[in-house]
């Protein structure tokens, strides 16, 4: 350091100069880019309560005029959150497109540099252009990036630009036809001055579609492809509770890719079936061979997470399989046939012991604990500590356990959680005892056959009791 320091005296050039020369050369100078999408909300399926709540923002940006003899200001600001995959790129692009606005798509990682005063100037640079095209929308995707709450440990590059930002967006220039849209998967993230009226003004919910929500997103995803009478739309629909329309995008894709791979000239609904466990359940491990002693243990495990699930009849099983598939050795595909966003106390204790049976089955059959449960252990884990802390479902009270409260807690919610999963567990060994003709004849099946659809189960089950 001491001999740069010489060269830099000798030259008459400050220490920092390359540093500052780096800043200029990539500090946002170049225009921003933008485009006319020609995206429109037509082309965005479902979501109707939300593209109603837009209509108003497409008709502020058209006729300002209306709504300024009103004394009604246009709002600066609108931030989707929710899960990913649901939209939220699409709205934003439709809101452009509906209005014939320049569309400024940004992501908050563009705006982190570690030079200081880049970030800064680059939100600069993006709202002036955005003026001299106005009218605009300005959309930063995953805003949690610059947007995060500041503390006294934060990045001070990171504090100018979300400073520089929430300068831009209080608006010294009222008149100005820019909206900017903002999307982020955490809302809890954000730093509350950006989340305040004046800033963003409206705040939309952005989440996984409802069974017609995601017959409309099937019905777009299938247009251009050539389907099978056999393929019943509705029927995915119900099948693909929980899924976002990236998912069921994907899920459209992999069927006309196994198609392909069959060497069929349509889609059929088996492809879509298949489509839909390798989404959920993972590649198929075809190279994968169980040895004997892991397949019978496999196959126990999975015909008693499946007759627990079957006499509870919490949801309808679709497909059961000991052909290993990603990390999974077998699985029991589930898929509820309704939407359904409240769940009941004895619903939830229903899914412990449902987790919980498969190793319940391996301890009646061959009196041992194995490294099988570990993904069932984990989900037993969530949904209890859910009952406890969050949803008041215990004998600790009706209340939320939460922060400093949980760690102070945290002996007796143990307590409490090993209570509940001993009980689920008891409960799941003695449905097991009282039906092993069944345990058995479904462990044989998949033994044998590797699979067991719905149908073949209510033939080994109505073989039982005639």
């Amino acid at each position: 350091m001491g001999i740069m320091k010489k060269i830099f005296k000798k030259i008459n050039m400050p220490v920092f100069a390359f540093a500052q020369s780096k800043m200029e050369k990539d500090n946002g100078n170049e225009d921003a880019n933008f485009s006319k999408p020609k995206t429109t909300f037509k082309d965005v399926a479902g979501l109707e309560e939300v593209k109603e709540e837009l209509v108003e923002l497409v008709d502020f940006i058209k006729n300002p005029d209306k709504y300024k003899k009103m004394g009604a200001k246009i709002p600066k600001g609108v931030l989707f959150h929710g899960p990913p995959g649901t939209g939220k790129t699409l709205l934003a692009a439709s809101v452009a497109g509906e209005t014939n606005s320049a569309f400024f798509n940004t992501t908050g990682s563009e705006f982190v540099e570690k030079y200081v005063g880049v970030g800064a100037k680059r939100v600069r640079t993006l709202f002036e252009k955005a003026r001299k095209e106005a009218p605009s929308i300005i959309f930063i995707d995953e805003i949690d990036a610059i947007g995060a709450k500041r503390h006294l440990e934060s990045n001070n590059e990171k504090d100018q630009t979300l400073n520089q930002l929430l300068v831009e967006m209080d608006g010294f220039n009222k008149d100005t036809n820019v909206i900017i849209i903002g999307a982020t998967n955490r809302l809890d993230l954000l730093d509350e001055a950006l989340l305040r009226p004046g800033r963003f003004d409206r705040h939309i919910y952005i989440g996984n579609p409802n069974y017609y929500t995601r017959c409309e997103i099937l019905k777009v995803h299938t247009n251009d492809k050539p389907l099978d009478d056999s393929v019943n739309l509705e029927e995915l629909a119900k099948k693909t509770h929980g899924l976002s329309g990236a998912h069921l995008s994907n899920i459209a894709n992999e069927a006309a890719i196994i198609a392909v791979r069959e060497s069929k000239n349509v889609i059929n609904q088996d492809h879509f079936n298949q489509a839909i466990e390798r989404i959920l359940a993972g590649l198929e491990s075809k190279n994968s061979k169980l040895i004997e002693k892991e397949k019978k243990i496999v196959s126990y495990h999975e015909a008693g997470h499946t007759l627990v699930s079957n006499i509870l009849g919490i949801n309808p099983i679709q497909k059961i399989s000991i052909i290993p598939r990603g990390q999974a050795l077998g699985y029991v595909l589930q898929l509820p046939d309704e939407d359904r966003f409240i769940h009941t106390k004895d619903e939830l204790l229903g899914k412990i012991k449902i987790l919980l049976a498969g190793k319940a089955a391996e301890e009646i059959i061959f009196d041992h604990i194995s490294t099988g449960a570990k993904d069932d252990l984990k989900k037993v884990s969530e949904i209890t500590n859910q009952m406890i802390c969050e949803y008041g479902m215990s004998s600790l009270g009706s209340m939320t356990i939460e922060g400093n409260h949980k760690t102070f807690l945290i002996d007796k919610i143990q307590s409490e959680a090993n209570s509940i999963i001993r009980d689920c567990y008891n409960e799941s060994i003695n449905l097991l005892k009282e039906h092993m003709e069944e345990l058995h004849l479904i462990s044989n099946h998949l033994y044998e056959k590797e699979t067991l659809t719905n149908d073949e189960l209510k033939e080994i089950i109505k073989r039982v009791y005639t």
